[in-house]
């Protein structure tokens, strides 16, 4: 049986095999709050920002899906470079308000870069995953898997949102 030692080292190497990015196109209102928690032009995206509205790295103009996808892509692979052979488990979450359809386009993007690349791509998953009440937006995520965080991944679960 597992100690607690074996559980908490399990995890410590899947956060430290995660790296993640959001991009935000409107911002969420917290119902406790009662008013949006930052604000965005009409005509403006934040990169970088949190799942509560935290403060991003980049702020513009809005962009295509694609030049969106590409900077966030370009942002995760400077914080955690990939070399061919590499397993990569994907998450594509949308923040909320985001349709499936549009979290697909981004996909279709991610995974055409990480092909070029030669990393495998293995359970993708996208969707409503961790959400930001009813904020436009979405975040990817890459794992890099090893044998050990391969096999968690693909073990059987059931819970709300997942069922393996």
């Amino acid at each position: 049986m597992a100690t607690l030692d074996d559980v908490t080292a399990v995890a410590r190497k899947a956060v430290e095999a995660c790296c993640t990015i959001g991009v935000a196109l409107t911002p969420c209102t917290v119902p406790s709050v009662g008013r949006p928690t930052f604000s965005l032009g009409d005509d403006e995206m934040e990169i970088g920002m949190g799942i509560h509205g935290e403060p991003g790295v980049e702020r513009g103009p809005l962009r295509s899906a694609d030049a969106i996808t590409e900077a966030m892509v370009a942002r995760l692979l400077s914080d955690m470079p990939l070399k061919s052979g590499d397993r990569i488990s994907l998450l594509i979450n949308s923040l909320g308000a985001t349709p499936h359809e549009e979290l697909y386009i981004v996909y279709r993007q991610v995974a055409k870069r990480l092909k070029d690349l030669g990393a495998a791509i293995v359970m993708p998953l996208v969707g409503r995953y961790a959400t930001s009440m009813e904020m436009a937006g979405l975040s990817i995520t890459f794992c890099k898997l090893d044998d050990e965080l391969e096999y968690l991944l693909k073990a059987p679960c059931d819970c709300p949102f997942l069922r393996i």
